[in-house]
């Protein structure tokens, strides 16, 4: 396919998603079945329009004056590509398979509008909606906040330390274009810029034999602030696929034991392989089976509940750029009870001395902050670590981490502007001894 032919299939995926509502993987994934002639190459690229037009979504629509698919995506490669209203004329000529020719208000557009005026959630690139509560946790940086939130993530992995030291991964990737991360001691980088695609880390034999795992450092930094400890008992309440417990298993030297369980089984499916890959010996999965508690033999015995709460998924939107203009205000509401029943339940696990630690991958306070204050209020045996005092577990990283990440009284926000990584909150609850 011709690069205006891609252009031209983006502009259909992107009309699909807005029309349908659905996901962009679902659209694309529509898309290619019904256009089998394209290859690998083509759908990647195409992929890597649409996702540059949904990250751009609000800007390119301000900047097109329409939020048309076709505007959009005119306006997200001059604002992400950086192509000039010439580069974009030479895509769009009108040709077989080309998009029609610009037109000569779409090209006043792309030359002159200006962005001095345009509100803080079209600078950020954030839906209205949510501009209050922007303000809330960013005051007058939420636009430059949200145009992070915007930008492409970079791949992060997590070394093993159970079999590997990240020094000898660093050498066997030499194909890669890799670094260590900025923050986590286990932690490598590899830039995605200029690519259509991840690279295909699935299939490196440091993956395969469980050396590596694909996990952003702001994931690898909210398990190492848990602080989980050789010998420790240790709830992972929000288990999922596992990421998070198989950061705390090595954290703990797989000493101790973790007790992984979700609410809903069907996430803990890839837990079991996982683990097994991983080496870690120090992990009980506990499936829920109809409605009996698969911990309810564990009350008031964990030394540390891991609680990485369901929740809007705010802060992750550098990897799932359509799933913000799909967010609802009934969906952060449905999201804020269910935090505030699992941190009830964590503090039920907890022994007297234990810890309760509270993750979100959400920036946004009703889900961090607000539901720490609420917590302590319902639960007067409860009080807050010093956010500050959680970061020792950091070392010499320690002091520049705290001036980068945004120090709130109820915990620590990540956010790609300040620390690369993604919008994780952090908070320590301890149980009165």
């Amino acid at each position: 396919m011709t690069p205006s032919a891609r252009l031209s299939a983006a502009i259909e995926v992107m009309a699909d998603i807005e029309a349908s509502r659905r996901p962009a993987a679902d659209a694309l994934k529509a898309w290619g079945l019904a256009h089998r002639f394209a290859g690998s190459g083509d759908r990647a690229a195409i992929a890597g329009l649409v996702y540059d037009a949904l990250r751009r979504k609000a800007s390119a629509a301000w900047m097109m004056g329409e939020d048309t698919a076709r505007a959009i995506l005119f306006g997200a490669l001059r604002l992400g590509r950086g192509l000039d209203a010439d580069a974009i004329t030479g895509l769009a000529d009108g040709g077989r398979f080309a998009p029609a020719p610009l037109t000569a208000g779409e090209r006043e557009r792309l030359t002159s509008v200006s962005f001095e005026d345009a509100p803080p959630w079209v600078q950020g690139d954030y839906p209205e909606w949510l501009d209050e509560s922007f303000a809330r946790v960013f005051g007058d940086e939420r636009a430059v906040e949200g145009a992070a939130l915007a930008s492409r993530a970079p791949l992060d992995l997590r070394v093993n330390s159970l079999k590997a030291q990240r020094e000898d991964i660093i050498a066997e990737l030499t194909d890669l274009d890799i670094d260590t991360a900025r923050w986590s001691p286990d932690g490598l980088r590899i830039s995605m810029v200029g690519q259509c695609r991840n690279p295909a880390v699935h299939a490196e034999p440091a993956y395969i034999k469980g050396r590596i795992e694909i996990q952003d450092e702001g994931s690898q930094l909210a398990a190492l602030l848990a602080g989980a400890k050789p010998g420790e008992m240790v709830i992972d309440l929000c288990a999922g696929a596992g990421g998070k417990t198989l950061a705390l298993a090595a954290a703990m030297g797989n000493s101790g034991q973790i007790f992984a369980t979700d609410l809903d089984k069907r996430r803990l499916g890839p837990i079991h392989e996982r683990i097994e890959r991983a080496g870690v010996r120090n992990v009980q999965v506990r499936i829920p089976r109809g409605g009996d508690d698969p911990l309810a033999d564990m009350a008031g015995q964990a030394d540390l509940v891991v609680v990485d709460a369901p929740c809007t998924g705010t802060g992750t939107w550098r990897r799932n750029p359509d799933a913000k203009w799909r967010i609802r205000p009934g969906a952060l509401e449905q999201r804020r009870k269910e935090q505030a029943d699992i941190l009830d339940r964590a503090v039920a696990l907890a022994k007297p001395g234990g810890r309760v630690a509270y993750i979100t991958c959400s920036v946004l306070a009703e889900e961090n902050g607000d539901q720490v204050r609420a917590c302590i209020e319902r639960h007067p045996e409860i009080s807050l670590v010093a956010p500050a005092e959680t970061t020792e577990v950091l070392g010499e990283r320690a002091f520049m981490f705290r001036h980068a990440v945004m120090m709130l009284e109820e915990g620590l926000q990540m956010t790609p502007r300040r620390t690369g990584t993604d919008g994780f909150f952090f908070a320590m609850l301890r149980r009165a001894g």
